[in-house]
């Protein structure tokens, strides 16, 4: 009876050594991986959100920005951290098309995850500069078909989802546009204005000033809708010349692979409780993003989805595994 009492003792304690159960999760602050730096879409998303949540759970939520590689050095982060709910990332489409380009990646971008929650999309634009003879997506592809390889598109980096945008259009349209990569979005735009480029795709947010101060003209958003901080821009599809053509760059939130789903389903409801609140959705609208939540089974098959998408137009535009 004696050794019976000192084994549940045991026991006993050990439970208490353990990470929290679900229904106590969290008892301590959590770190949220922001595999971008500063200032950027990811870091907005993950400022509003990891405030609300925090309010929610009732600890307070840190981000730590890990950014470098195309967002594969954070990921690598959170893929590696211990799997009890205290560390997440989030996940952008600009990471599932660097995973299709690195085939060195020390982790598996399907397998190393549990997704939470998708919570946002955004449009990427068209832009040009205002003595650019095409107006708008017809008149861009009637141009790039009589002059191939003449017309020269920008994107704020080699492999972006800005880019993959670029060579999905060139595509589905049938054109051939030459590519020039730029380090940044700032770059890029000062190259456009410059008469360096012809066209740009990048987030709406890196040129809303350009295109309210009339330095840049918009020739289309990429989404199947308008967006709603440029709402008289229309989309790729309303030109009628580009069947089926939809690209968003998105935002979610994921745990290393392996952490309780009772923790997983906590913070799901968590963030879709948050983008459902009048001001945090408000906020997110002014950040330049749509507010869309998921369940976690349906964020593991759109991540899924994303990756295979990708990977075709990268194979298709000839664009080699690093």
């Amino acid at each position: 009876m004696k050794l019976l009492r000192t084994f549940v003792a045991a026991c006993v304690f050990a439970l208490t050594l353990t990470p929290a159960s679900a229904q106590d999760y969290p008892t301590r602050p959590i770190r949220l991986i922001v595999s971008f730096g500063p200032g950027g879409g990811a870091d907005i998303v993950g400022r509003i959100l990891g405030q609300s949540i925090s309010e929610k759970l009732g600890q307070p939520v840190f981000i730590e920005n890990r950014p470098g590689a195309a967002g594969t050095i954070g990921n690598e982060v959170v893929a590696r951290a211990e799997k009890d709910g205290y560390t997440l990332g989030i996940m952008t489409a600009g990471q599932i098309i660097a995973a299709t380009i690195n085939k060195s990646l020390r982790y598996d971008t399907l397998t190393a995850f549990d997704p939470v929650a998708q919570v946002a999309t955004a449009s990427l634009i068209m832009v040009t500069r205002l003595d650019f003879p095409a107006s708008n997506v017809k008149e861009l592809v009637e141009m790039a078909r009589a002059n191939p390889h003449k017309v020269v598109f920008a994107s704020p980096g080699f492999g972006a989802t800005q880019h993959l945008a670029a060579e999905l259009f060139k595509q589905t349209a049938g054109v051939d546009m030459l590519h020039v990569p730029f380090r940044s979005s700032p770059e890029a735009i000062s190259a456009l204005l410059g008469k360096q480029v012809d066209v740009l795709f990048d987030t709406v947010l890196a040129v809303l000033g350009q295109l309210q101060s009339g330095q840049l003209k918009a020739l289309a958003v990429t989404g199947k809708e308008h967006f709603p901080i440029v709402p008289d821009v229309p989309t790729v599809l309303e030109s009628g010349v580009m069947p089926g053509y939809d690209v968003t760059t998105w935002y979610g939130f994921f745990v290393p692979h392996g952490t309780p789903p009772a923790i997983v389903a906590k913070l799901n409801k968590a963030l879709n409780e948050s983008i459902a609140e009048p001001a945090v959705r408000e906020r997110l609208i002014k950040a330049g993003v749509i507010v869309q939540g998921s369940t976690p089974e349906a964020f593991g098959k759109f991540m899924a989805d994303e990756l295979a998408r990708w990977n075709k137009v990268r194979e298709a535009a000839g664009i080699p595994q690093q």
